[in-house]
């Protein structure tokens, strides 16, 4: 029961009488000489019909003086009427019953109602004193029996919060001390650390979006619980104090630290105010000073100084040295000021250190196989390390301070290996073979190949954990890439009609040919039809199939947004993972037992710029990042390696990892790990999606926006979504996915009108958010 329904039942029940032996009493009066409940009298009348109020006329608020109360009793008023089952209560604020009492000296304005003291009742304690709202809370003969401090403050706050009050539970109320701390806490909203954040955040706005009590409790609050004064004091010394979070402010730190992107504002106080004493407040590493973002400032630009200074350094110092700074610099990343973006300079350090880890040994050593393994087992860590310390870094200075360190540990890591893997195959034939020597895999129906031009081997294993979490079952191969390792020559190499292609002479641009009729395979309709004559299904961009057979399909931009982008790559390379494996998650749904996911070649990256390397434009038909075509006769220093697609035709590669053109980032196209070592996939259901995969669709029925599936099988655990974009959840239409019935049906609502008419898809969805199942549609109805 709450307050409020007690306090009701307490006031009309002073008109409970014994019939026996006495009338009806006329009216119920409640005197309060002191106006202590006028405040919520406007919630009570809403509960009391029958509630009227003594003041200056007013009747549609059912308030009046003395004798338009005595005529409404009498039934003589035509603008308010009583409710005939309940007795009339008249409450008289600023009047105690001793002022009715007193008949002979009742001030005028009060006589008609003197009278009613004896025809009706009077609400009033067991010992005849009026009702105060400490009376009522404490006494347990006709109030609520708590536990009420009795001080002035105590008073004051329960005055201020009565109307909040009322809606408490009194189980919650009762073996509770209520003091000052509790009534202000509750007027201000129960939440007194969030009210005081958001003053801190929005200063004179906070306060002027409250009420005067509520502002009033809220400084007693802060005076009580924090010994600070809002009032007095004002943000920029609440920010302080923040910032410092000593003693009962630590627990507001943390409130902060919680949800800092709630307060934006904060960080900006705290830097008006002047931080500690400067001599200590540089030096200080136990994070005393943590709190404020000049501190996070300063320790940035320290970092960014230290890491400018390893471009002075042997890379081995230079290794040595990020280990010492990601010591010092580590712990900031657990700090508010990394979650704010404040810190990214100790965010990037984390795969910088990453990179000086990995490359500490290198691995230049034993033969092509050992160098394969090694970089397999833990040395593309460091190229992934590189994408995401890039990742971190938006300003140019951050974005100079990572560059330098990569270059310094990185550069001479990934040259070593590059050299080594070159000089191993001068002496030997390259893994990657030539299509004399290249075997095609079989394949089996039910297959769907998908080709993702430039997935290099650290941006496979991120495919690798994007579908894993999924629910995915994954198995991986890597696999050489064709020389040159450019999408002309790899792309072709990697289809399941390789064994139909082959390579004119004197291909300036690496592209092979359809071997029966010669037709170059650029632009690929060539190559889809050698597709089709085999049988294999040509799967534009976003169609899915049915499951049948076999099937070829293209996706990802990675190669193109490198080309275009640069270093920047790394910034998308996470939302590009995410879109082939929302696209693999499609394919599956649509029914294909496995996805193969191939790729034509990897690529370098460095910031800054790959070293430039000179080949005179007079000896090349065509010179590309990394490789080039040699006019018949031509000489060139650079190593010489078969084409892939005629091993009679030769390719000049760069040395190294160096680049013909210079002040590329992004490239591809010579020999060294990071391009030609890739990793293919095989993704097939897991078990729980396996399981969950035995459901088909029975009935899709649209009637107007609303679309109602029926399923059969294991449902159990499936939602329903429709989706302009299967795999794209963020794609739905629908207010929200819906879980099946237990009779398999689930109906979803589409939100925008517009929308109808338009073609979209049915899916279904486990528990983790991978697709089971989908239907084409057209929404609202009729046939996609």
């Amino acid at each position: 029961m709450r307050v409020l329904d007690h306090l009701l039942k307490a006031v009309r029940d002073a008109a409970v009488f014994n019939p026996e032996v006495q009338v009806a009493p006329a009216c119920i009066l409640w005197p309060d000489r002191d106006r202590q409940w006028e405040a919520v009298i406007p919630v009570l009348q809403a509960e009391l019909p029958e509630l009227m109020i003594l003041g200056d006329y007013a009747p549609e608020r059912r308030i009046g003086p003395a004798i338009w109360l005595r005529c409404v009793i009498a039934g003589r008023t035509e603008d308010v009427s009583l409710p005939k089952d309940r007795t009339p209560i008249f409450y008289l604020p600023g009047v105690s019953r001793q002022d009715l009492r007193a008949v002979e000296s009742c001030p005028d304005h009060l006589k008609p109602l003197a009278e009613l003291q004896y025809r009706g009742v009077i609400w009033s304690q067991i010992n005849a004193k009026d009702w105060t709202i400490l009376a009522f809370l404490k006494s347990d003969q006709g109030g609520l029996g708590l536990d009420v401090a009795q001080d002035n403050d105590t008073k004051n706050a329960m005055q201020l919060t009565l109307y909040r009050l009322l809606d408490e539970d009194i189980s919650l109320l009762k073996g509770k001390r209520l003091d000052k701390d509790y009534f202000n806490t509750l007027l201000s909203g129960g939440d007194p650390i969030r009210d005081l954040l958001q003053w801190l955040d929005k200063g004179d706005a906070f306060q002027a979006s409250r009420g005067k009590n509520e502002w009033k409790a809220f400084v007693e609050i802060c005076k009580s619980q924090l010994a600070f004064n809002p009032q007095n004091e004002g943000v920029l010394a609440g920010c302080i104090k923040l910032a410092n979070h000593e003693g009962p402010w630590h627990a507001v730190w943390e409130r902060y630290c919680e949800a800092p992107k709630r307060y934006p504002n904060i960080p900006a106080q705290i830097r008006k105010c002047h931080p500690p004493s400067d001599t200590i407040f540089w030096i200080m590493e136990d994070g005393s000073f943590d709190g404020w973002p000049q501190w996070n400032d300063d320790q940035e630009k320290s970092l960014h100084c230290d890491l400018m200074a390893l471009a002075q350094l042997p890379a081995f110092e230079a290794k040595v040295r990020l280990a010492e700074l990601e010591k010092q610099h580590g712990r900031r990343r657990s700090l508010v000021w990394a979650e704010l973006g404040d810190a990214p300079l100790a965010c990037a350090l984390e795969h910088l250190a990453t990179i000086a880890e990995i490359t500490q040994n290198g691995l230049a050593a034993g033969s092509v196989d050992d160098l394969a393994a090694g970089y397999q087992s833990h040395g593309w860590r460091a190229d992934d390390a590189v994408i995401r310390a890039l990742a971190q870094v938006e300003s140019s200075d951050d974005f100079d301070a990572v560059t330098t360190t990569i270059r310094s540990v990185y550069l001479p890591w990934v040259e070593e290996s590059a050299r080594y893997l070159q000089k191993l195959i001068d002496g030997a034939s390259y893994p990657g073979g030539t299509c004399l020597t290249a075997k095609v895999a079989p394949f089996n129906p039910g297959e769907c190949i998908l080709f993702v031009d430039g997935l290099r081997f650290d941006a496979g294993k991120r495919l690798v954990g994007s579908l894993e979490a999924r629910g995915f079952d994954v198995s991986e191969e890597p696999a050489w890439a064709a020389l040159p390792s450019v999408t002309a020559t790899g792309k072709a190499a990697v289809t399941p009609v390789r064994d139909r292609i082959r390579g004119g002479d004197g291909s300036p641009d690496f592209e092979p040919s359809a071997a029966n009729t010669g037709q170059p395979l650029k632009g690929g309709y060539h190559l889809k039809k050698l597709l089709a004559d085999a049988g294999w299904s040509i799967l534009e961009r976003s169609a899915d199939g049915d499951g049948q057979g076999m099937a070829w399909c293209e996706f990802g931009d990675i190669d193109r947004e490198g080309h275009d982008r640069g270093w920047k790559l790394a910034k998308h390379i996470d939302a590009l993972i995410r879109e082939i494996t929302d696209r693999i998650s499609e394919l599956l749904a649509a029914g294909w037992k496995r996805v193969r996911v191939v790729t034509d070649h990897g690529w370098l990256l460095l910031p800054g710029g790959l070293p430039k390397i000179d080949l005179p434009g007079a000896l090349a038909d065509t010179k590309w990042g990394r490789c080039a075509s040699l006019k018949p006769g031509a000489f060139s220093k650079e190593r010489l390696y078969p084409w892939y697609w005629n091993p009679n035709q030769y390719v000049a590669l760069a040395d190294g990892v160096s680049c013909f053109k210079k002040g590329e980032e992004y490239t591809h196209g010579g020999l060294s790990l990071q391009e030609c070592l890739t990793l293919h996939l095989t993704i097939t259901r897991g078990k729980s999606a396996q399981a969950a995969a035995s459901v088909e669709f029975t009935d899709v029925v649209w009637k107007g926006l609303r679309c109602t599936v029926a399923v059969d099988g294991n449902f159990s655990s499936l939602s329903l979504d429709v989706r302009s974009q299967a795999g794209n959840p963020s794609s739905s239409v629908v207010v929200g996915c819906k879980p099946f019935k237990d009779n398999g049906t689930a109906s979803v609502v589409v939100e925008d009108e517009d929308m109808e008419g338009r073609e979209a898809t049915v899916v279904l969805i486990d528990a983790n958010g991978s697709l089971v199942a989908q239907i084409a549609t057209v929404i609202g109805g009729g046939k996609p």
